[in-house]
């Protein structure tokens, strides 16, 4: 019976990981700001053959590694299906971060504690939010984390030999050194090394066997990870002979790692700004910290290496991203796994005071209640919001769709509370934050899909030109390129918007009767007749225009003005 118990647990675990994870796979198309971009480079690699150097239209991308795109594409030749390519990895890199924890939490006390490791990550609002995206980081987060679980497993291995598991040490470096080559902080796994060495010093039950030689197995297993990628894109790119392809890997391997951490040119915040994510955006986990800070403390008097380990990595992970001017949410996530995990043998107990469950309770009630007034609000009322979502994101129609699901979100809040009744917030949290993730998955990303990805406009601007007409960018987005319903022809996209108008102006001069332009506003020249072009509306915070060749006659073969757009030019989402 309590074997039957346990597994029930489990699987019970795993079934509601997967359904709030993976709903919604398949019903939407990338979004900005990243997904249209990497969807669109891995679409490059499958239509061209070149998977060692990405393309991002006509130029060469090298604001990232390719791994993640490489999956993606991977993804693409065995389901055929972009929809769904271009979010399995993250889904996978997800489910494969809490089979992490949950089976460190299982090494290092028990089967039980392994799973509110899980439950404690899956239920993060960042880990599950950034998990149903398709961008680098949830491929990262997974790197880091099994990174870590290999050390942590070597170095705190209690052997009769005397000596820690070498093949874990070996895979802890490996997926550093896999997790380097898809973004470059992967390597930070490693800083676990440093308060793991101190701890060894100072007597703790820590094993680091520096005088081992199987000791660089793990150093050897890391480059050879990153010589995966490094090495043939290195000497392709000094064999080629071509300026491109040094300057691709000149980006690639200085000005987007060392210079980029060090001289940070965008996003910039105080140095308190990680704080700030850890007690928002990690809710509703942090709930448990003014017990959870206590108890770490006493454990830390007992010389616990379990908690000191996890809790130290977080602290330097912390320091590491804070100290450069730029930074984003998402930078901080990788260390979230471990906080939980060292969290989770202290949640039993502090599940069962009385003002742990109060608030817990109180903060499923106003989440509920929260996200049905906001779907009352959409549904009874003309909010300032609702007109933002129309005028900036073109999302003129689901409006009401989009307010009924938010109430049905919240009435399965209120019902899950109602039905688990004040002896189980915890269970009735789980179901409230299931239900959103399913409503959000199933219903309310299909009904903004068209607009987030574009694929609404350029659906649009295909009927409006006909089949038979060619189309050209200008001053275009990921999502323009990828969403259209043809080959379009583009000229760069870091190239100066009034260089990218003058050109375009040229190539549609050539066949103006069957050429059209989409251009952003802000980069329509002064020239363009507005009586013969088409608005065609906002999508993803900018207004385009549809210009054929009639609008472009009185442009001539002169120089090509545009008015000054001031701050409203937008480069990234």
């Amino acid at each position: 019976m309590l074997n039957s118990t346990r597994s029930r647990d489990t699987w019970l675990f795993w079934i509601i990981a997967l359904l709030v994870l993976g709903a919604g796979l398949g019903l939407r198309d990338p979004w900005p700001a990243d997904e249209p971009r990497f969807a669109l480079v891995a679409r490059q690699m499958v239509e061209s053959g070149d998977w060692l150097f990405p393309h991002r239209g006509i130029e060469l991308y090298s604001d990232k590694p390719p791994l993640f795109m490489w999956l993606q594409a991977a993804a693409y030749t065995v389901f055929r299906d972009w929809r769904v390519a271009f979010l399995l990895p993250s889904l996978l890199a997800a489910l494969g971060t809490l089979w992490c924890v949950v089976d460190l939490g299982r090494r290092l006390w028990t089967r039980k504690v392994g799973l509110y490791a899980g439950w404690a990550l899956l239920f993060a609002f960042q880990f599950t939010w950034q998990s149903k995206k398709a961008q680098i980081d949830p491929l990262v987060v997974f790197w880091i984390t099994l990174a870590n679980y290999g050390l942590l497993r070597h170095v705190l291995s209690w052997r009769k030999d005397g000596c820690g598991d070498w093949k874990m040490w070996t895979l802890g470096w490996a997926a550093a050194g896999l997790g380097t080559i898809s973004k470059g902080v992967g390597a930070i796994a490693l800083l676990m090394l440093l308060p793991a060495g101190i701890a060894a010093l100072r007597g703790w039950r820590v094993r680091v066997q520096v005088a081992n030689p199987k000791f660089w197995l793990g150093p050897l297993a890391f480059v050879a990870a990153a010589c995966v990628w490094l090495v043939p894109m290195v000497i392709a790119a000094t064999g080629n002979g071509s300026p491109e392809y040094r300057a691709y890997m000149d980006d690639i391997l200085l000005r987007q790692t060392a210079k980029r951490y060090g001289a940070s040119w965008d996003h910039g915040q105080p140095p308190w700004y990680f704080v700030e994510v850890v007690l928002t955006m990690w809710l509703p986990t942090m709930l448990a910290l003014p017990w959870a800070i206590p108890a770490w403390r006493r454990r830390l008097r007992r010389r616990d290496p379990r908690y000191l380990l996890p809790l130290a990595w977080w602290a330097l992970v912390l320091v590491f991203f804070s100290l450069p001017n730029g930074k984003r949410d998402m930078y901080i996530l990788p260390a979230l796994p471990m906080v939980c995990l060292a969290l989770a043998p202290l949640l039993p107990g502090i599940v069962r005071k009385l003002w742990a469950r109060r608030i817990a309770a109180g903060f499923s009630w106003l989440f509920a209640l929260g996200v049905l007034g906001l779907g009352a609000a959409m549904w009874f009322g003309d909010p300032g919001f609702e007109r933002k979502l129309v005028a900036e994101r073109g999302i003129a129609e689901g409006a009401r769709a989009m307010a009924a699901s938010l109430m049905a979100v919240g009435v399965w809040g209120l019902a899950s509370l109602l039905w688990f009744g004040p002896r189980r917030p915890l269970a009735a949290m789980a179901s409230l934050l299931t239900g959103l993730w399913v409503g959000f998955g199933l219903l309310m990303a299909p009904l903004i899909n068209d607009s987030s990805s574009a694929r609404g406009l350029m659906a649009q601007v295909g009927r409006e030109i006909g089949p038979q007409a060619e189309l050209a960018l200008v001053a275009w987005r990921e999502q323009n390129l990828l969403m259209a319903d043809r080959p379009a022809t583009t000229f760069g996209f870091k190239l100066d918007f009034k260089e990218q108008m003058r050109r375009g102006l040229v190539w549609q001069a050539q066949n103006p009767g069957n050429r059209w332009l989409l251009v952003q506003d802000v980069a329509l020249a002064d020239c363009i007749d507005a009586r013969h072009s088409i608005h065609m509306g906002n999508a993803n915070r900018r207004g385009w225009t549809l210009v054929p060749g009639a609008a472009a006659a009185a442009c001539g073969s002169g120089p090509v003005r545009i008015e000054a757009a001031g701050d409203e030019v937008q480069q990234d989402e």
